[in-house]
This record gives C-alpha cells, sequence and structure tokens, in this order.
C-alpha cells in the first residue's frame, strides 16, 4: 500500500507543505486537516489590506481552491483533530472519525491568549486570528467610531495604524513603556510611537485593562488598571499567541514554549513532524532553540519538513525575516534576539530612516530597519555568517554593507 502523509493545519504552513509534497514527486496519499472551513489562505493582510478593504479574501488564498482536488489531496476542512494515537498512527477527529498516517507533520499554529479579564465575553469585544474575525471588526471600522486597541505587538500595532486610516478613534492600552519593546527594545519602540502618535492614535502606556464594562451586553468602555475610563464602540484584543501543542499531549512528544523539534523539523516521536508558529526548533545558525511566529517561517519550514518526510531534507536554517507596515512606515527585521550589549544605528531614528543592528560579542544577532528594507536583507548574510563585525563600518553610511557581507563570509 502506498504511504499516507497527513497535515494537521491547514494554514500557510500546512498548505505549502502539502504543495511540496506533490511537488517533490510524492504519488501515495496526501490528507490535509484544518479546523477552519476552508481552504489554506495568508495572515497577514488580516490586519493591513484585508482590514482596510484594499484587497480581497481570494487574493490571501496560499492556491485555488480547485488545486487540492486537482492534485488528489484529501481534505478535511473545518473539522479539528482531537488526540493523536501516536503507537497506532491515528488522528482522531471531531466526531470520532480516525485517520489513520504514515508520517504526520504538525501544523497547528497558534491560538490567541485569553486572559480572565471580566466582561471579555461581551458583544463588540473582538481579537484577530482568522478571516471572520476580521471579517467581524471590518464591520464595525466605520469614521467616527471609538475603538480601544488592548496590545501593541506587531498585531496591536498594525491593527490601530489600520483602524486610524479607516477613520476610527484609537485608544491603545499597553503594559510596556513604548510599543514593541520586548522585541525591538525602548529605543526603536520609542519611534514607532511616534510615528503612531502624528497619525492621530492615543496612547496609554504602563497600564493594563482590569475589566470591559457595558450595557445590554454589550461593551461601552474599558477600567484600567490604573483606573482610566475610556468610553467606546468596540474593543481588539491584541495580547499575543499560544502555540497549539495539546494534540500530541499524550504521545510523548517533548513540549516546551511548542513541540520541540530538531533542524529537520523532527519531533521525538519517529514518524511525527512540526513546523510553523507550533514548532520550537533547533535553529544551527543561532545554535539553540527558536519559536517562530511570522509569516516566513510559516512559509519556509512547511516545505522543510515536507522534504524531511520524504528523506530529502536539509537543516532548517533560514534566517527569521518578517515585516510589518503601519501607516507610511515599513519596517522590517531579521534574525533571532533575546538580548544584546550593543544596538548599532546606520542611518536616523529621528528621520525614521534606519538600520539597526542588535550585537552581542560582536556578531550581528539581528536586525531592524525603518524604510530601509533593502539595507536590511542585505544584513541578513551578517547575521548568518555569526562572526564579529566592526560596529563603526556598522555605522558608516560610506561603507557598503556589502563589503562587510564578503568579510563576514570570509572572503
Amino acid at each position: 500500500m502506498p504511504e499516507t502523509l497527513m497535515i494537521v493545519g491547514a494554514n500557510l504552513t500546512g498548505g505549502e507543505a502539502v504543495a511540496t509534497l506533490r511537488q517533490e514527486g510524492f504519488d501515495g496519499r496526501v490528507v490535509l486537516i484544518g479546523a477552519e472551513p476552508r481552504a489554506p489562505y495568508e495572515r497577514p493582510p488580516l490586519s493591513k489590506e484585508y482590514l482596510r478593504g484594499e484587497s480581497s479574501f481570494e487574493q490571501a488564498l496560499v492556491r485555488a481552491p480547485d488545486y487540492y482536488y486537482e492534485n488528489a489531496i484529501e481534505t478535511h476542512f473545518g473539522v479539528r483533530a482531537t488526540r493523536v494515537y501516536a503507537a497506532e498512527k491515528v488522528v482522531e477527529l471531531e466526531g470520532g472519525e480516525r485517520v489513520s498516517y504514515d508520517k504526520l507533520l504538525i501544523a497547528t499554529g497558534g491560538r490567541n491568549r485569553r486572559f480572565p479579564i471580566p466582561g471579555l465575553d461581551l458583544q463588540g469585544v473582538y481579537d484577530l486570528r482568522t478571516v471572520d474575525d476580521c471579517d467581524r471588526i471590518r464591520a464595525e471600522s466605520t469614521p467616527g467610531r471609538r475603538a480601544v486597541v488592548v496590545g501593541m505587538g506587531f498585531i496591536g500595532s498594525e491593527v490601530a495604524a489600520s483602524l486610524r486610516q479607516l477613520g476610527v478613534d484609537v485608544v491603545v492600552v499597553e503594559r510596556d513603556p513604548v510599543p514593541l519593546r520586548r522585541v525591538l527594545g525602548e529605543e526603536v519602540g520609542r519611534v514607532m510611537e511616534g510615528i503612531h502618535r502624528d497619525h492621530g492614535a492615543t496612547l496609554v502606556f504602563e497600564d493594563t485593562v482590569a475589566a470591559l464594562e457595558g450595557e445590554g451586553g454589550r461593551v461601552g468602555r474599558v477600567r484600567t488598571g490604573h483606573g482610566r475610563l475610556i468610553e467606546c464602540d468596540f474593543v481588539v484584543m491584541g495580547l499575543g499567541i499560544e502555540p497549539v501543542t495539546e494534540l500530541l499531549a499524550d504521545t510523548g512528544a517533548e513540549i516546551d514554549n511548542g513541540i520541540v523539534v530538531d533542524e529537520y523539523c523532527r519531533t521525538s516521536v519517529e514518524g511525527i513532524y512540526a513546523a510553523g508558529d507550533v514548532a520550537n526548533h533547533y535553529h544551527p545558525v543561532f545554535g539553540r532553540r527558536i519559536r517562530v511566529e511570522h509569516w516566513q517561517n510559516a512559509l519556509k519550514q512547511g516545505p522543510a519538513a515536507a522534504r524531511s518526510m520524504l528523506g530529502k531534507g536539509d537543516r532548517y536554517e533560514e534566517i527569521p525575516w518578517f515585516w510589518s507596515d503601519q501607516y507610511d512606515a515599513n519596517l522590517q527585521y531579521a534574525g533571532y534576539h533575546t538580548e544584546w550589549d550593543e544596538l548599532v544605528v546606520r542611518g536616523s531614528m529621528e528621520e525614521r530612516n534606519f538600520v539597526a543592528f542588535y550585537r552581542k560579542g560582536g556578531r550581528v544577532l539581528a536586525a531592524v530597519a525603518v524604510n530601509r528594507g533593502k539595507e536590511l536583507r542585505r544584513s541578513m548574510r551578517l547575521i548568518k555568517a555569526q562572526r564579529p563585525v566592526d560596529a563603526t563600518k556598522l555605522q558608516d553610511p560610506d561603507v557598503d554593507l556589502r563589503t562587510l557581507v564578503e568579510a563576514a563570509d570570509g572572503r
């Protein structure tokens, strides 16, 4: 009998994985299971172009809907996988159906964090993960309405920007002193703060939401931990995601901030792989495990896992990269860092045109650019080389980054 390769997670990771299996010549049974009742689609437009009504849902699809039928990919959309029986190599679905596999890829991604905040279940309180979530927010977002956005990570920042562009009055409540501090630090965060203030967003920092209140079952105000009362017509929660790992809870797979996998996307259980937001994978360049929640990782790691399932895999060592469009500012980030010794800035933070390099021990671990995407992408080779780089030259706009890349590559 031909092998059955199964992917649980009909998202960008899963969609690219099944396409790769066919592109690599696998002619056995391919099964794709997804909780949403639609074919895989990309999520970045949901906080940007699609939310603003500038693009259609069809433009976000990973493949045309008929692609899966035409390529003999068996799909179970709108049904949730509930349990994996690793010893039997069976996945159980809602309703009790059991589907056998020979190899299994878990691409379940993440779910939005929900905290025990009084009033969270009132009408008019939303979070953003699916296209249905986005449609509900978009229906609320007409000029002159008042929104509170809770959290100013990337999703919260992008939603706040899109709502302002739609003419919505926006107040953001964020527990940190600047946007994106946990990822980018306070210096870059202050640049993003200035951009949002310039576009009319009201920013409330170092505060939290204590309760959501209203009459008739619908939200009408937000009460903060410091006692502020913010009147509103609707609320969007943007407090990050957590990896969806419970499918492997009884399999013996190692779970630690996601599903732990090696550089080939293999879990600790034979025949089971993981990729995308849910995977905490060993990265050969950084010499540590990392979990990445961004588009490029989903796009690249799904195919890498698929090739590993076929015995054709290479070490997954893509340098993480993502972008964020907020108003007319383009922010891009590459690399991975949790701490740094020095932030080396090339360009001008005041003019919002710069690349900032996060260095530790002389090596560039990561870089962030505002309105300098081309230079950011050139710096990715510096990050991959993981060799000391002269800070003075990094800072000097007259020094071509390509020469530093060549030196770091050992040429």
